[in-house]
């Protein structure tokens, strides 16, 4: 591996011209595709398997047409202090603004609430249910701006008026000023730790061609492949973050080389063949991690996790070939400008931060361990409360139409008026379809904690119906999830009963349902994924403990981020400092998301740090020598790597969107977590511990593994010893 690495890196620096048209090539041919290529369309969420999506599918099925994917908007109107919505001039102003709604040209329907009956018991509130032609990524501005316009000449009458519904997305998400933050912040983490504008620019150069290139393509093949707008935001967030930090290793390790007294040529190739070996298992633990989350069977995770794991990929293909191209056209100016104006680059010094830090933790390596579990663990300790949902509407700020409009319809209709179960009964075959229909809502009616049941409205062919049901409580609440299980478990009496079977649907239950198949699918995930990443950790270190360890580590930062997220967005402690203005359950998919990204990116710190430790070891030096060694090369540039992450994944704590602001704190502390206490902290205690047992490995094993030479100890060693070169030949590589 490492051979053919140093090949790679040294082709790289010779024909640097090459290579750099390629990647332009490349990147003009993604974006040409981008450009031609169809708008992303809204990504249909689908999770086989679950009873909410078979519901959904049969009502597609009996009614064709019925749930097309048409943008909605429930325009809610609310009386002033004291008055009603029915009095004359409100219910005047009422009609006059659905009436302005009906006549968009995108605009399905729009159903007046006196006619419908969709008026509050005491009088205050009204809604009206706006249903468009398109999807909300395809509402065009005239649109949009209409719905504004007819909700602020409402507002002008004196009623209180908010909109909810798909309509009011407007696509948006993670980015923009994210990304920039994240940016900025790595600049200066780079600029502090090279010292160089260029050694810090580099890195950040490299990574947004690789995003370029990966966004680039997953627009270009987003209608081929059924991508979604949102299936991009994993790739950008990843592809910076790692693209960034693997350029930020070779670079590094090339000056590092260049200190030795390599010419740079050589320098560069023995980067590439030492960093850049690292950097490829580093990026395979992190594509198992991503492509591992097809193991959850959520179609739409699957495509977020492929379409990350394919800029991670692009993210190791740059740093192995883009990078010491840019190296071959600036080899000195990524050196410290005190090294470029002496003319020769110093060695790295014996003793600095990485080693004094070392030292402490050999001198007293178990307070160093127990201190570091026993704080993971009490982190950790929240996420045994931990309650899984899919935040809506109510988890948005105040200050959004959405939230208010959602506060008005549970304050005029009740809590659970927000989240009602729909209920499919499926009559075919039953000889009285509407009497077995009229006894399973009756019966569904009475059951405690229905407000409501709706009438049936059956299809064309008279044997499937369809009614809705307002449970007592909100969408997100534990007694609603009661409830549905309640009514599930009503079916087999009234199957026998009736001869009719029914299902439940609806946001509600299909949150409810994905929550559950995400609990049951994490263990499975986790066996998978940990366990293909130690089979890879067991041929980079030729090592049964170190890999276990690994995974020990990476469970217990995980456990402890989980618990972090817990505290903030469940419980609500620190909450307003970061804008969280409701605490809920947390996003069902969030401990996927978490366990996958942190897992890949804990195990780049794991590879990086660890294989200069190994690569000491099988040179000689002991253990403790080995760990001190490892600190002194590799802690500035994982201590700068991790900052990086956790600016980037912070970045979009800033996000107005809750789920956005959860999934940046979660990954950030993660980060952090695994990156200064398990990584920085517990792996030199653990390995100060263990001693030679460290890296030892039972001979049945070590005949059977591969052998890769990820720590470079044949090209040191010839690089060590190099043969004379032919007279004239010695510069001709710079």
């Amino acid at each position: 591996m490492a051979t053919f690495l140093y090949r790679v890196g040294r082709l790289a620096f010779r024909r640097r011209w090459y290579v750099a048209l390629v990647w332009a090539a490349v990147l003009a041919a993604v974006g040409l595709g981008a450009l031609k290529a169809p708008g992303a369309a809204d990504e249909e969420f689908s999770m086989p398997g679950i009873e909410s999506q078979k519901a959904f599918d049969l009502m597609e099925q009996r009614f064709p047409g019925a749930t097309a994917d048409g943008a909605t908007a429930r325009v809610v109107f609310v009386a002033p202090n004291g008055e009603k919505v029915t009095a004359a001039e409100n219910k005047k102003a009422v009609e006059t603004a659905v009436a302005e709604l009906a006549d968009g040209s995108q605009v399905a329907s729009a159903v007046n609430p006196f006619q419908a009956k969709a008026v509050s018991k005491d009088g205050t509130t009204a809604y009206a249910t706006v249903t468009y032609k398109v999807a909300a990524n395809d509402l065009t501005d005239a649109s949009r701006d209409q719905l504004d316009k007819a909700m602020d000449e409402a507002r002008d009458t004196g009623l209180t008026v908010d909109a909810g519904g798909t309509a009011m997305d407007d696509g948006g998400g993670a980015g923009g000023a994210a990304e920039v933050i994240g940016v900025a912040i790595a600049a200066v983490v780079l600029l502090v730790t090279f010292g160089s504008l260029a050694a810090a620019g580099l890195p950040l150069l490299t990574a947004i061609v690789g995003v370029g290139v990966s966004m680039a393509s997953i627009l270009a093949l987003s209608d081929a492949l059924g991508l979604s707008t949102t299936t991009g935001t994993l790739a950008m967030m990843l592809g910076l973050a790692v693209g960034i930090d693997y350029a930020l290793f070779v670079v590094s390790r090339y000056r590092e080389e260049r200190g030795k007294g390599r010419a740079p040529q050589e320098a560069t190739a023995l980067a590439v063949g030492t960093a850049g070996s690292a950097v490829v298992f580093a990026g395979l633990t992190v594509v198992i991690a991503l492509a591992g989350l097809a193991v959850v069977g959520i179609p739409m995770l699957t495509k977020m996790g492929l379409a990350a794991a394919g800029a991670v990929v692009v993210g190791v293909l740059v740093a192995l070939t883009l990078v010491p191209a840019f190296l071959g056209f600036w080899p000195n100016a990524v050196l410290r400008r005190k090294d470029r104006k002496q003319g020769r680059v110093e060695a790295e010094a014996k003793d600095n931060g990485g080693t004094r830090w070392a030292r402490f933790v050999l001198r007293r390596p178990l307070p160093v361990l127990i201190l570091g579990v026993v704080g993971l663990g009490a982190l950790a300790l929240p996420m045994t409360s931990l309650q899984l949902g899919m935040p809506g509407d109510e988890a948005k700020s105040t200050s959004t139409t959405e939230r208010r409009a959602y506060d008005a319809l549970a304050e005029g209709f009740g809590p659970g008026f927000n989240g009602p179960l729909t209920v499919v009964v499926d009559a075919k075959g039953d000889d009285d379809a509407k009497g077995a229909v009229s006894t399973i809502a009756q019966e569904i009616g009475a059951t405690e904690g229905v407000v409501s049941v709706s009438p049936a409205r059956f299809n064309a062919s008279g044997d499937t119906a369809v009614f809705s049901v307002v449970p007592s409580t909100a969408p997100t609440s534990e007694k609603t999830k009661d409830l549905v299980t309640t009514i599930r478990d009503e079916r087999p009496g009234l199957e026998s009963g009736t001869g009719s079977t029914f299902e439940v649907t609806g946001t509600t239950a299909l949150n409810i349902d994905i929550s559950e198949k995400v609990q049951s699918a994490l263990v499975p995930y986790l066996i998978v994924v940990v366990g293909l990443a130690i089979v890879l950790l067991l041929v980079v270190f030729r090592s049964l403990l170190v890999p276990l360890k690994a995974a020990l580590g990476f469970l217990l930062s995980v456990l402890a981020s989980l618990g972090a997220v817990v505290v903030v967005f469940q419980e609500g402690h620190g909450a307003s400092l970061l804008g969280v203005e409701t605490t809920g359950p947390i996003m069902s998919l969030m401990p996927i998301f978490l366990v996958g990204i942190v897992f890949g990116l804990a195990m780049d710190y794991e590879v990086f740090l660890v294989s200069r430790m190994r690569e000491a070891y099988v040179h000689g030096e002991t253990p403790a020598e080995a760990v001190t060694s490892g600190f002194r090369h590799s802690a500035r540039v994982v201590t700068a790597a991790a900052l990086i992450m956790i600016a980037v994944f912070a970045g979009f704590v800033g996000e107005t969107e809750s789920m956005i602001k959860m999934i940046g704190f979660g990954l950030a502390s993660a980060v952090l977590l695994d990156a200064f206490v398990v990584r920085m902290a517990l792996v030199p205690a653990v390995l100060a511990l263990l001693g030679h047992k460290a890296w030892w490995l039972p001979k049945w094993l070590d005949r059977i593994l591969p052998r890769v030479d990820v720590e470079g100890e044949a090209l040191t060693r010839a690089a060590d010893t190099p043969a004379p070169a032919p007279a004239g030949q010695e510069a001709a590589h710079v």
